[in-house]
């Protein structure tokens, strides 16, 4: 189960809200094995576009080591989807690369709904959990 807060949440919406019709992406930093999302990092997708994200790798880089020198890890990575349902795509699955990660999605299709979805994805298979918003 992913427990986030409130404000986290509501930070990932609105970042997904504001880049769209383009797909946005981030992660939420938490202390090394603590599986608890502290620190909210909106990244750039370097592909800006409405199906694909990537992050920019240099950017990535410096919030890694950021990440090494606070001890800290991603507990979210989190990214939207424009025009679809909040579920891993092929290309999500085959990018995610963090086992304990909860990777989260957001679905902008609808500006009236929020889709919020939190999965595991380790060795290629997806699992949803629930979330809890605190």
């Amino acid at each position: 189960m992913l427990t986030i807060e409130r404000a986290l949440y509501d930070k990932i919406v609105a970042h997904a809200r504001a880049d769209h019709p383009d797909e946005a992406c981030g992660i939420v930093a938490g202390p090394v094995g603590s599986d608890q999302p502290t620190r909210f990092i909106a990244m750039t997708n370097a592909e800006r576009s409405p199906t694909f994200y990537r992050f920019d790798s240099m950017e990535q880089l410096r919030v890694w080591r950021e990440m090494d020198d606070n001890d800290e890890e991603p507990v979210v990575i989190y990214h939207s989807h424009t025009a679809t349902e909040a579920y891993p795509s092929r290309t999500d699955i085959s990018y995610a690369s963090e086992p304990n990660a909860h990777y989260v999605l957001v679905s902008t299709r609808d500006p009236e709904a929020e889709e919020f979805r939190s999965f595991r994805i380790v060795d290629g298979e997806v699992t949803e959990e629930e979330v809890r918003v605190v």
